[in-house]
């Protein structure tokens, strides 16, 4: 009976160690396959007057060890344009989203960008927002008229 409890005593601390023990990997960030990550995902752009810089980067890195490939970025309305690389982004490198707002609507604005590829996170949603206040007009510059001449 002794030895019966010995062997299972032995069989359980055995697979706790090493249940309880990481792969030397596990510290390290690495995805199989593709896998991006962004800088940020949301930009506020605050108040700003119409006609305003309404363009943002989001940069993000290609965290896998495959290529990654974005096969589409779609903006929530008309109103924002993404441009995106078209070529694969290599393992460890980074890249940019340029999204493009149009600045000559007045008001607040909340847009979604989707982001979508052969990471295992996608599709990814960014976020851009701000208020766009009326351009103030110049003052009218008049030039003064000499007094008239008798």
């Amino acid at each position: 009976m002794k030895k019966i409890l010995a062997s299972v005593l032995f069989v359980i601390a055995t697979f706790s160690i090493s249940c309880s023990q990481t792969p030397a990997t596990a510290d390290k960030k690495s995805v199989m396959g593709a896998a991006i990550e962004f800088k940020t995902l949301e930009h506020d752009f605050g108040t700003f007057e119409q006609g305003g810089n309404g363009t943002f980067e989001f940069v993000f890195t290609n965290t896998g060890s495959e290529p990654l490939v974005l096969s589409n970025v779609k903006s929530s309305c008309g109103c924002t344009i993404p441009e995106w690389p078209k070529d694969p982004i290599k393992a460890g490198e980074s890249a940019a989203i340029k999204v493009s707002y149009d600045t000559q609507r007045i008001g607040n604005f909340n847009k979604s960008i989707s982001v979508y590829s052969n990471a295992q996170e996608a599709p990814v949603m960014l976020q851009i927002k701000g208020v766009i206040t009326a351009k103030v007009a110049a003052p009218e510059q008049t030039t003064p008229t000499a007094p008239a001449q008798k």
